[in-house]
């Protein structure tokens, strides 16, 4: 579809976030220290490859810092990444599930981007509910696009976010914005051609910042710059400029480079600030090694002896560097544990002392990370999975995988054997027996080059029950930790039902369990039941409730929501920040008010504050029968733009009916359009096709608090083609 025809998928609330406030000290906060719980740094490289080291083998581009972390840390031999692309890949690494079982498990395809939700318990909600203070500093990968919203970092663990929200953002080294917390930060430096601000600098100055302010109390540090994915932008190429290579390999070489001296300034400030020994850093990649942008991964060897990259459930798709370092508390070494990024979660919660969820996929490696790791022994999982369904191809890639990189596949490795399976389409079949299924000995075969899935049918028959096993769709959570069920957007006036609920899923019960709300100025609340239990056993949930009305005026540019539910250990909290909904003025037109949602809308939904991609204006005009309207909204059927009038709405006038634009792509939509005033149908237009024209509206708003424009579809119908727009739609107020 032309650009215009990107629609706003689900519901855009015009919200504004705010950071989390401090985080209260656990009554663990005092084991923090020598011999005690930890910090914690995690580092996620974007795309980087397990031979782009040099303690893995790279010969042309230099990591010293990384590879005197190698020799005096442990070195993992035998990890993995969750899956062969970033979002899945980074999900089940913050969640501890496979993606058999996690919530987003492919890239977005032709859609929004994939988003967790209050049932994704992440490593850093555990260590933050343990009195550690946490922060988010890179790319984060999951949507939608702004701050109060359940899979926004601040909802999912992290007091402090700077970065990318979803992972299309991050694919620009010199952005516009980047999101602090829940507002944007504008970098107008970096406007049109302009090049000044290269992000991940900013990413590695607010991590060293961090470090220095949280250095007397335990803290998580999730540092993901977005190097060395595509493209190969770098501030300068000087050390490889006088290397043969294309601009894409020397700028590719410089990004890994970059990549290393962060590590290297993390180190240093760790070190300089008193605390290397207290901490552990943990070094590691979202997938193998991409292709994209004219960068030849062959030329630097990036996959090291493997087979396949990026996109691929081959060794070199999904086989990653991971480093932990802390001296005088791990000691020098490697290890061959088959270690999944699913094992993260698990691991830190074990450092920071922390509840783990019963239903996760990933297993603890903290004993190679406690001062034991030269002859300590971490049980790994009895197999790992990995799953892909992923619309991009890239030739290298498709050669790995036999011309099948578009087509869904799945992969287990279970000790030395991994089976590897191909559907025969980008979907999955609806039989067992449509699938290629492959087996490689890696104690042998690391580079599986030699398929023996025919001469051992017992172990192939074996690892695909384990793969039919590992798929689950809509897996259900039993849950960790304290859910918030709030209204999307509260309105003056009225009021609405708030429920807490705390779920103990891990293995211990939990004492004393506390349930507090505390609401913007100005609102009321009635609690209703009790907010204290002496105890909470494992599986158990408690909840409360509380009847909370919203003030009918209000001067107040935000309304924070906070909820907390506290142990004699533990410590999770909730956020919300709403931006009060303001009545028209004046006269106007629709496409210069804000709306509450929308939901289907496209184009000239101007004031857009989910993506921050509109400008404020007219956008695209409207034209029925060759008449053009300068203001309008487009939508698709089935759709609803809501705006609040706060009872000063008049009258709506407009023309409504499918335009020109749409009927030249087909004539084939029916629809009917709606106009309410709260829950009142003031307007029908009764059937619109194009070769109907439009109808004009004329609707009564007297008294409405809220107004929506409802397009459905028409009875017996429903195509893609039900586009309709909503032509010089004028508000008058009293």
């Amino acid at each position: 579809m032309p650009s215009r025809r990107q629609f706003l998928a689900g519901s855009a609330a015009a919200l504004g976030g705010a950071a989390l406030p401090t985080a209260a000290a656990s009554p663990a906060a005092a084991s923090h220290g020598p011999g005690g719980r930890p910090n914690v740094v995690v580092v996620l490289a974007d795309d980087l490859g397990y031979g782009e080291l040099g303690a893995y083998g790279q010969k042309l581009i230099q990591t010293p810092h990384l590879d005197r972390l190698a020799a005096e840390g442990l070195r993992f031999t035998d990890a993995y990444s969750s899956a062969a692309v970033c979002a899945p890949s980074r999900c089940s690494l913050l969640t501890g599930l496979h993606s058999g079982h996690a919530t987003v498990r492919q890239n977005p395809e032709g859609g929004p981007q994939g988003s967790l939700n209050d049932k994704d318990t992440t490593f850093a909600e555990l260590l933050r509910a343990r009195g550690y203070r946490t922060a988010l500093f890179g790319k984060w990968g999951f949507g939608p696009e702004r701050g109060g919203q359940a899979s926004h970092p601040n909802e999912r663990g992290f007091d402090e976010f700077f970065g990318y929200i979803t992972h299309g953002h991050a694919h620009d080294y010199y952005p516009a914005y980047l999101w602090e917390n829940g507002d944007r930060a504008e970098f107008p430096e970096n406007a049109g051609d302009l090049k000044g601000t290269f992000a991940p600098d900013l990413f590695r100055d607010r991590s060293v910042d961090f470090i220095k302010r949280h250095k007397d109390e335990p803290f998580l540090l999730f540092f993901t710059p977005n190097v060395p994915h595509a493209p190969s932008d770098a501030p300068s190429t000087a050390q490889y400029d006088d290397r043969p290579w294309p601009a894409a390999d020397k700028g590719h070489a410089a990004q890994v480079t970059r990549l290393d001296s962060y590590i290297g300034t993390l180190a240093d400030t760790l070190r300089k600030a008193g605390v290397a020994r207290d901490t552990v850093l943990i070094v590691t990649s979202d997938n193998g090694p991409h292709e994209e942008g004219g960068f030849d991964p062959d030329l630097f060897d990036a996959n090291g002896p493997l087979r396949g990259y990026k996109r691929n459930l081959y060794e070199g798709g999904v086989r990653v560097p991971l480093i932990a370092w802390s001296p005088g508390r791990i000691g020098a070494g490697t290890s061959a544990r088959p270690t999944q990024q699913t094992d993260l979660l698990p691991t830190l919660a074990d450092l920071a002392g922390a509840p783990v969820p019963g239903d996760i996929d990933g297993v603890s490696a903290a004993a190679l990370l406690t001062g034991r790791s030269g002859g300590a022994v971490a049980p790994a999982a009895d197999h790992l999975y990995w799953y892909r369904r992923e619309p991009g191809s890239t030739r290298r890639a498709n050669a790995a995988d036999g011309g099948s990189v578009t087509r869904v596949a799945e992969a287990v490795r279970q000790g030395d054997w991994k089976a590897v399976r191909i559907a025969p389409g980008h979907d999955r079949p609806s039989s067992e027996d449509q699938w290629k299924v492959e087996l490689y000995d890696l104690k042998s075969d690391v580079g599986e080059a030699r398929d023996v899935a025919a001469a051992n049918p017992a172990v192939t028959a074996r690892l695909v029950q384990l793969i039919r096993d590992a798929w689950v769709p809509g897996f259900q959570r039993r849950g960790l930790g304290l859910t918030l069920d709030a209204p999307e957007l509260p309105l003056p006036g009225e009021t609405y039902e708030v429920t807490l609920t705390l779920t103990n899923g891990s293995a211990s019960t939990w004492h004393r369990p506390k349930l507090e709300l505390s609401l913007p100025r100005g609102w009321r609340a009635r609690p209703a039941g009790a907010r204290t239990r002496p105890r909470l056993a494992v599986g158990e949930s408690f909840a409360a409730t509380w009847q909370v009305t919203v003030p009918a005026t209000t001067t107040a540019k935000t309304w924070p929501l906070a909820a907390e539910a506290t142990t004699t250990t533990l410590r999770f909290e909730r956020r919300r920040s709403y931006t009060p909904p303001a009545a028209p003025a004046a006269d106007a037109h629709l496409s210069d008010l804000p709306w509450l949602s929308a939901t289907n809308g496209w184009g000239p939904v101007e004031i857009d504050r989910s993506n921050g991609r509109q400008p404020g204006g007219d956008g695209t005009p409207i034209s029925f029968g060759g008449t053009t309207h300068g203001k309008g909204l487009g939508v698709h059927a089935a759709s609803e733009i809501v705006y609040y009038l706060g009872g000063r709405g008049a009258r709506l006038t407009a023309v409504v009916g499918i335009d020109d634009f749409s009927a030249n792509q087909s004539t084939a939509g029916a629809t009917v359009a709606q106009v309410w005033a709260d829950d009142r149908k003031v307007f029908e237009s009764g059937t619109l096709t194009a070769a109907g024209g439009p109808v004009t509206v004329d609707a009564d708003l007297t008294g409405a608090r809220l107004l929506r424009l409802v397009v459905v579809n028409a009875a017996g119908t429903g195509t893609s083609f039900d586009h309709t727009s909503w032509a010089d739609p004028f508000l008058r107020v009293t």
